[in-house]
């Protein structure tokens, strides 16, 4: 059965390969031939043409075949002839190899020899280099000694510079007792040298009445042995010049084991360069006071008197400066020394007051008013020394202290504390919402913002704030405190919003008015600092290093307003206190309007209809239904002028116009009806009478009534006009007729629509047949 199974599936595989390839003649006749049948005289062509292509392939298939078997037998011939010279190179590499093994087992004897021989070499060498290095530095040792007995004291710094050159060379060495003996010996001759020059250089300065410690008038004559004196002052600064090197070397060896060990991690700054040994040994007797009067049990070492240790420190600067100047900078000069002697004498006094107020600021975290007093002493001297000492900015000086962690975290603790109580006392205190200058002729001259007592104190406080962490060199502390001016802002604001919700039950009270005062007050100091340099600079430093307390809830367009100084650090206080002016202002003017507006209603029920024509009359005055109305806006003018801001009082009046223009358009031209006469006299009220009070405050206050100005306008055209302007707005124009607002544009009319001005004239009385 299994035969002719797979006979069955021969067959059938060969019919699907009879079909396929029926199917591909099909295809390729119909690529070939197309659908023409009229093309297919042209298959005894396709099958000629398909032969010859058979019999080409055949032919190429058969010289293929014939060709291949050479090349193969000659590819396999090469093989063998490389795979013989493989094996013959191997042979050949194992003969070589075993000679040079068995010389080098014949030699390994003299290799080890050679190798003690040598070793032993390397140790006498180290041997040899160690007491030669040793007798050098016994060497030096003995010429700084016979240099002192001879008093060539210039000699003996020069070998002691020798030693400091070669300890150096030593500082990497693994010979830990002659680092340590040649350390001992250069401190030694270093220690003596040192002390001489001391010795000699205190003689030299007390002749020369040193330390000043009070100012002295210039002596009348020149001192005796002037000369001699300054000559061997010389001679000793220069040869202390001399040997600061290695009493910078010795200082430096001193900071660290002598043995060898791990290096220790990198300071976060490098250390201050050492300071000039001339300016060292000034320094003593001035250190030596210093201690002696503020350490210990002394009275004068008080920790509520700062100022004491801070001002006596400044006052020896003061007194020492003309010393410096005249005795001692000429002589650093002479000897090439790149350093100022008044720099260098503040430099060492710095040191003795930084570890005294860092101290002094650790005791006092826990008291408020003593740390606070430290704070201000600390910035007043600061200020002095960089602004009246020139001590240069690139130096530190005090504040860094300030940056400590637990101090700057106090400070603005005590900062905002104090701050809060002294926004409490203001608030609180008599005359807190009236203006300093208020008993000042011509107050509107002196004080145009009309801030209240509160609010200039409050601002003080902001200033009095910026100006104490203005100088700290850390723009991260100082955007702290920005933040903490941003809170006191924001809290002294609601309380603001507090007081003026008690006071709103008369928004034309003196102290609602002084409230909106202050809010315009701060609003516009704000807007002063947003363009201020220091300001300015620290946006640009909040926005680098993205200060999340300060930045906070600012998308990626406010960041990026603020990179481009487009916006500043106070537009957010300012968008709220701009809101709060804003409410205050609308409640202020919607209850003057409510006076006003009671005023008016006999105005507004005037007969408007039954008054005489202006011929009737002699002479034209205010309608007496107007005076009340008048009267009180004269009055509620006045009183807005003389208890807002002057740009405030813009706004004010401004505002209280567009109101008043609505209110009579509505209520008194849209609800009557006009005779001529009415009309006139409406014009009179209006132009004559309105418009003037508020002609104090601008050159055309018409221009702040359109609706009012266009509406008598439109009310007093003669009759003639007026019908043509009613034709023409009611029936359409024609070709030759001008658009409807060219015509109103003609008249005057520029604010009201067509529509407006068709309901003006049918309020108008005086048509034809009427």
């Amino acid at each position: 059965m299994a035969a002719p199974a797979a006979a069955l599936v021969e067959r059938t595989n060969s019919e699907q390969s009879l079909e396929t390839a029926s199917d591909d003649v099909a295809d390729f006749l119909q690529n070939e031939l197309g659908n023409d049948l009229r093309a297919l005289k042209d298959v005894g062509e396709l099958l000629g043409k398909l032969r010859g292509e058979t019999s080409l392939l055949q032919e190429q298939v058969v010289n293929a075949s014939s060709s291949v078997p050479p090349k193969v037998s000659a590819a396999l011939s090469v093989a063998h002839e490389a795979r013989r010279s493989l094996e013959d190179l191997l042979h050949q590499e194992q003969l070589l190899s075993s000679t040079v093994d068995q010389h080098l087992a014949a030699v390994q004897p003299w290799m080890d020899q050679l190798g003690e021989t040598r070793d032993q070499l390397d140790t006498i060498e180290r041997h040899m280099k160690y007491l030669r290095c040793l007798q050098h530095v016994e060497e030096l040792s003995a010429a700084v000694q016979q240099c002192l007995m001879t008093s060539s004291v210039s000699e003996a710094v020069r070998a002691v510079d020798a030693l400091a050159a070669l300890e150096c060379g030593l500082s990497r060495s693994a010979c830990s007792h002659l680092q340590l003996f040649l350390h001992k010996t250069l401190r030694f001759w270093h220690k003596i040298i040192k002390d001489r020059l001391t010795s000699d250089l205190d003689t030299i300065l007390v002749q020369l009445h040193w330390p000043v410690l009070a100012p002295q008038a210039p002596p009348l004559t020149p001192t005796a042995g002037c000369p001699e004196v300054s000559g061997q002052l010389e001679l000793l600064v220069g040869q202390l010049l001399a040997l600061q090197a290695s009493d910078d070397i010795i200082c430096q060896a001193s900071s660290r084991p002598v043995s060898p060990a791990p290096p220790p991690a990198p300071p976060p700054a490098p250390p201050p360069r050492p300071l000039c040994l001339p300016i060292q040994i000034m320094l003593l007797p001035l250190s030596k006071r210093f201690k002696y009067h503020f350490s210990g049990n002394r009275q004068t070492n008080s920790l509520s008197k700062p100022e004491w240790y801070l001002t006596q420190v400044l006052l020896w600067l003061g007194n020492s400066s003309a010393f410096l100047e005249d005795k001692v900078q000429p002589v650093l000069d002479r000897c090439g020394a790149s350093v100022n002697a008044k720099v260098e004498l503040c430099r060492g006094l710095l040191s003795l007051v930084q570890d005294k107020v860092s101290l002094d600021a650790s005791r006092l975290l826990y008291d408020d008013v003593l740390f606070c007093h430290l704070v201000d002493e600390v910035l007043q001297f600061e200020k002095e020394l960089r602004c009246s000492f020139f001590y240069p900015k690139l130096l530190p000086g005090l504040l860094h202290l300030l940056l400590d962690h637990a101090v700057l975290h106090k400070w603005l603790v005590v900062e905002k504390k104090m701050a809060v109580e002294k926004m409490d006392a203001m608030l609180s205190a008599e005359g807190a919402w009236s203006s300093q200058y208020k008993d000042i002729k011509d107050i509107n001259d002196l004080d145009e913002l009309k801030a209240p007592d509160c609010a200039e104190t409050f601002m003080t406080l902001l200033q009095v704030i910026t100006d104490r962490y203005r100088a700290l060199p850390c723009p991260a502390a100082q955007l702290k405190f920005l933040e903490l001016q941003t809170e006191l802002v924001d809290d002294f604001r609601i309380r603001l919003t507090q007081v003026m919700k008690e006071e709103s039950r008369c928004p034309l009270g003196l102290r609602y008015c002084s409230i909106l005062n202050a809010v315009n007050y701060i609003s516009t100091i704000l807007t002063d600092w947003g363009d201020n340099v220091f300001f300015l600079q620290l946006q640009q430093a909040a926005v680098a290093v993205g200060d999340q307390a300060v930045l906070r809830g600012l998308g990626m367009t406010e960041l990026g307003r603020l990179a481009s100084l487009e916006g500043s650090l106070f537009d957010g206080l300012l968008a709220l206190l701009d809101r709060l002016k804003g409410d205050m202002l609308g409640r202020l003017l919607d209850w003057t309007m409510r006076d006003i507006t009671e005023k008016a209603k006999p105005y507004c029920q005037d007969r408007w209809l039954s008054l005489p024509s202006q011929h009737e009359q002699s002479t034209m005055s205010l309608s007496s239904s107007a005076c009340p109305l008048m009267l009180c806006l004269r009055d509620r003018l006045l009183h807005l002028q003389q208890t807002l801001s002057v740009s405030l009082f813009q706004l004010a009046w401004q505002g209280l116009a567009e109101r008043l223009d609505h209110f009579l358009y509505q209520e008194v031209i849209l609800t009557n009806h006009f005779s001529d006469g009415g009309a006139a006299q409406l014009q009179f009220d209006m132009s004559r009478n309105l418009f003037p009070l508020f002609g104090h405050y601008c050159k055309r206050p018409e221009n702040f009534f359109k609706h009012v100005k266009e509406a008598s306008v439109v009310l007093c055209l003669n009759v003639g006009s007026a019908i043509l302007l009613r034709t023409l707005l009611e029936d359409g124009t024609g070709d030759d007729d001008p658009p409807p607002q060219a015509a109103l544009n003609e008249l005057g009319v520029y604010c009201l629509a067509a529509s407006d001005v068709v309901i003006l004239l049918h309020l108008r009385a005086s048509w034809p047949g009427q």
